[in-house]
């Protein structure tokens, strides 16, 4: 998988997101801040490695050139629901700050929080980050509406699409989503529908249109199976609201993002035959037969794209680097999903972030495991793993997603990484992976979450990834040097380990056991203070948690 070109790292101009209004009011914050938090907050914004995130246009045509613009103006309309959506007060609190590197601490995080410092307020008089965000009243108890979901509103109230307020009487009332955002889901849709007369593709047009009316309707699955069946076309996009990260109370609302992107299509040929594979790793899942009785639809594909513009929940804090969709349940069984492989940002993160904690962290004699083949791969079987085990619990009690609530997330992430490593390893020993070895895949995958860990218990990733370290270090399955401070991977009890946990997540996903899954989340997340003290030393080292991009239509070169 070599001859990627490594992206520019340039340092980032100050990112300007579209404007938003809201109902709350903005903090009473000071203007002046001593030179101590000043200091600490330089050295928040240099968690952030700056990329501009570009691509290579050239096998573009003028039509798909043209339409580019148009589809990132569409995103940006996800940018200001999403800030409706997490903190509308952005910016009159903006508006008060004279400190410019506070100013730019809150742009990056999209909030007030500290993404990676468990949504820690970055101005206190903020105070604490709601749970539910600005999907539900700030004052409204989980009781209270779980006793409200319980009638005749209940599936309103639960939607994806809806947000929750408070009528004249006090009562908990459920409104769309294309209601609440009508003014930048005007604009979205308009954009999308204008990006349609540059759509060559009939598959993309067709998507476009469908995805332009879903937006309107909050009805979304007729777009979700046009968006699976699109096979040839080279410039894609993902708008919409998607994944539900930002509801960290119960887990049910959705939270505006997007995605442009342009199809390798090369690397996608390259790609394409594992998720056909999937049935039979399916089958051969270690629990028994109730849980995996769901069969993962095979009409799905798995590619590799740049991206060129990330937007709403997708821009705040870590960037992801893959994308497995749609979530609905019902379009993954029909038609399974499609798993996208961001391979530019991929790179930035392995050569900027990856491969400096694996030089500081990882034993000497373990780090020439450490490859792009094996990230990319670890990567790419997390996002493929995300269509095993199954969506619905094995007792009738609905979906996976509606037991576990605000525990979903975690632990369906938890899921993936772990399920990607059986398969890595299945498939390794069926011959149908080449290329690589097992070792490569296990310290890669320990460098990996070393990484994302440090994501912070605010989120899910971070959270999941926490969860997996105690687990895979109580088992055996790696070790630390006391006298070095490094880590060395034990491939056999990794394997046995991983193994372990598949089927203890799998089986807390069919059983739908809510209770289960939260006292081994609140057992497992807590790093150690060895842990701690080791990540510190990658602070002290100045390694960046993430990236923050410069991004948009001048960065690419075109004209709108």
């Amino acid at each position: 998988m070599a001859g990627w070109g490594n992206p520019t790292f340039v340092v980032a101009a100050g990112l300007v997101l579209a404007g938003c209004q809201g109902k709350t009011e903005a903090a009473d914050v000071p203007t002046t801040t001593p030179g101590s938090e000043a200091a600490a907050r330089s050295a928040k914004l240099a968690q952030f490695a700056p990329v501009r995130l570009t691509a290579d246009l050239t096998g573009l045509t003028p039509s798909e050139r043209r339409m580019l613009p148009k589809l990132i103006d569409a995103a940006s309309a996800m940018d200001t629901i999403f800030w409706r959506q997490l903190y509308p007060a952005r910016d009159s609190l903006l508006g008060t700050l004279s400190d410019s590197s506070l100013r730019r601490l809150i742009v990056v995080n999209a909030g007030p929080w500290d993404r990676f410092d468990n949504d820690s307020p970055l101005v206190p008089a903020v105070g604490p980050r709601p749970p539910g965000a600005e999907f539900y009243p700030h004052d409204m108890t989980k009781e209270e509406f779980e006793k409200a979901a319980g009638g005749g509103d209940g599936p309103a109230l639960r939607s994806l699409y809806t947000v929750v307020s408070r009528d004249s009487a006090g009562r908990l009332v459920a409104t769309p989503y294309h209601v609440a955002y009508a003014d930048q889901v005007k604009l979205a849709a308009a954009r999308l529908r204008a990006a349609t007369a540059d759509a060559e593709d009939p598959g993309l047009r067709r998507y476009l249109e469908l995805r332009a009316r879903a937006l309107e309707t909050d009805d979304y699955r007729a777009s979700d199976l046009a968006w699976l069946d699109m096979k040839s076309n080279t410039v894609d996009v993902v708008i919409g609201p998607i994944e539900t990260y930002t509801d960290q109370l119960f887990g049910y609302k959705a939270a505006a993002e997007s995605y442009v992107l342009i199809k390798d299509k090369e690397w996608s040929a390259r790609l394409a035959r594992y998720a056909t594979l999937l049935p039979a790793l399916q089958r051969s899942l270690p629990v028994p037969e109730a849980y995996k009785r769901e069969r993962p639809g095979t009409d799905a594909d798995l590619n590799a794209y740049d991206a060129v513009y990330y937007a709403g929940e997708a821009n705040q804090g870590g960037k992801t680097i893959a994308i497995n969709l749609p979530n609905d349940e019902q379009v993954q069984l029909k038609k399974g999903t499609r798993r996208l492989q961001l391979k530019n940002v991929m790179r930035a993160k392995f050569d900027g972030i990856l491969m400096p904690i694996a030089r500081e962290l990882l034993a000497a004699d373990q780090q020439s495991h450490v490859t792009f083949d094996a990230f990319f791969a670890n990567v790419m079987f997390h996002e493929v793993a995300h269509g095993l085990g199954i969506k619905n619990t094995i007792r009738g009690k609905g979906t996976v997603r509606q037991n576990l609530k605000d525990q979903h997330s975690a632990l369906e992430e938890a899921k993936a990484d772990v399920l990607g490593l059986y398969m890595v390893t299945r498939l390794l020993e069926s011959g149908d992976l080449q290329g690589t070895a097992l070792d490569d895949q296990y310290v890669t995958y320990l460098a990996g979450i070393l990484r994302s860990v440090r994501f912070g218990a605010g989120d899910a990733h971070g959270r999941a990834n926490a969860a997996q370290i105690s687990y895979f270090e109580e088992h055996g399955a790696f070790t630390r040097d006391s006298a070095s401070g490094r880590y060395s991977v034990n491939p056999p009890r990794m394997r046995v380990a991983v193994d372990s946990l598949a089927s203890r997540i799998l089986r807390f996903q069919g059983d739908g056991d809510y209770a289960g899954v939260k006292r081994f989340m609140e057992a497992r997340t807590r790093l150690s203070p060895t842990l701690e003290r080791d990540l510190a030393r990658l602070e002290s080292k100045r390694i960046p948690v993430d990236v923050v991009f410069e991004q948009g239509v001048d960065v690419l070169g075109l004209e709108r």
